[in-house]
């Protein structure tokens, strides 16, 4: 439980650091890196990467969104098929995100795997 948390603080502070200097995908190399590092067994593997980045991207899109009062979002969120609504859309950014890195996150632990085997 304490490598969840451990794993879950630092994707967080990682993905916070390197999206300064990176683009979007940064949030991958962070669960990469926590991943290599902190090692997590079974569905936690991509669940713990996929709920930090998620959270991460939700604050982060909110609190962007939130400095014009969601004008932009709900503008995205009509080009969508989500109704103009922009919470709908903070979710599924925050989901896109969590994808990535979960997926990133397993690919950590399978690069660990493949190379302990040896």
């Amino acid at each position: 439980m304490t490598k969840n948390i451990i794993n879950f603080i630092a994707t967080i502070i990682i993905a916070l650091i390197l999206s300064q200097f990176l683009p979007w995908w940064s949030i991958m190399v962070a669960a990469f890196a926590t991943s290599l590092f902190i090692s997590l067994k079974r569905a936690s593997v991509f669940v713990v990467p996929f709920l930090a980045i998620s959270l991460f991207w939700m604050v982060h899109a909110f609190w962007l969104s939130s400095a014009n009062d969601f004008i932009l979002a709900q503008k995205i969120a009509i080009l969508l098929p989500l109704n103009g609504n922009a919470y709908l859309l903070i979710l599924v950014t925050g989901i896109i995100g969590g994808l990535a890195a979960g997926i990133s996150g397993i690919f950590g632990k399978q690069c660990v795997t493949l190379l302990s085997d040896r």
